[in-house]
């Protein structure tokens, strides 16, 4: 579904990644770690078109994707939800997922029930401005606004990050739940437990390169665990 291949990208003159590949099989869930610093956020960002590739190539579902803005590839089905609970904080709950459902595809307002099933935490806070939400609540929003426009495939940065532990089993469920419907997922985590319950296969990021990738089943072995300790 999403192919990588030779990517690089940075901010500036500052060069971050190195030549990236990995590919995200349809109905998969490949998880990218990594150290702190090392290209993650980077990756993604420049996957979803927020930042310009300066090498290398995207492509989904067949389609060269490289040289699309952001709201091309959601209309081809890349949902993102970028890290740091990204909601419109002067908005209600409600209507940070209206705007996005007018700025969808289809604009089916059954989606809109669709996402609220996945979080039904958001109900009764539908008339709330997003910025008076906690973090966690912030979050699920934002993962709400992405499952809104319905996508094949939906890349998460970091979604538990700062999130209190109650929150977080729930947001793991969620990301569970959708996997389980056959939605592709392209996930930055960086705790390997959640990584071990989760994913199917894996990328490790050393610097702005690829030095380990395969199955989840491999994560245990001592030499991730060394590219990943800190």
């Amino acid at each position: 579904m999403l192919s990588v291949e030779g990517l690089e990208s940075g901010y500036g003159r500052a060069r971050v990644l190195f030549g990236v590949s990995l590919e995200v099989p349809a109905g998969r869930l490949v998880c990218v770690m990594g150290r702190n610093g090392v290209g993650k956020t980077t990756l993604l960002d420049t996957v979803m078109g927020v930042l310009p590739a300066t090498g290398g190539r995207v492509t989904f579902e067949g389609r060269d994707v490289t040289r699309l803005r952001p709201d091309q590839r959601v209309r081809l089905g890349m949902g993102y939800v970028s890290q740091g609970h990204d909601t419109f904080p002067q908005l209600s709950v409600m209507d940070n997922l209206l705007v996005t459902l007018e700025a969808s595809a289809h604009r089916d307002r059954a989606a809109l029930e669709e996402a609220l099933e996945v979080f039904p935490r958001l109900k009764p806070l539908l008339k709330r401005p997003a910025g008076f939400l906690s973090g966690g609540q912030q979050q699920q929003l934002a993962m709400a606004r992405a499952l809104v426009t319905r996508p094949k495939l939906l890349i998460l940065d970091e979604p538990t990050e700062g999130i209190q532990p109650s929150i977080i089993l729930e947001i793991e469920e969620a990301v569970e739940r959708l996997h389980a419907t056959g939605l592709a997922i392209l996930l930055v985590e960086q705790y390997l437990d959640l990584a071990l319950r989760m994913a199917e296969g894996f990328v490790i990021l050393d610097a702005g390169r690829v030095v380990r990738s395969g199955p989840a089943r491999e994560l245990q072995d001592e030499e991730v665990h060394r590219l990943l300790s800190v």
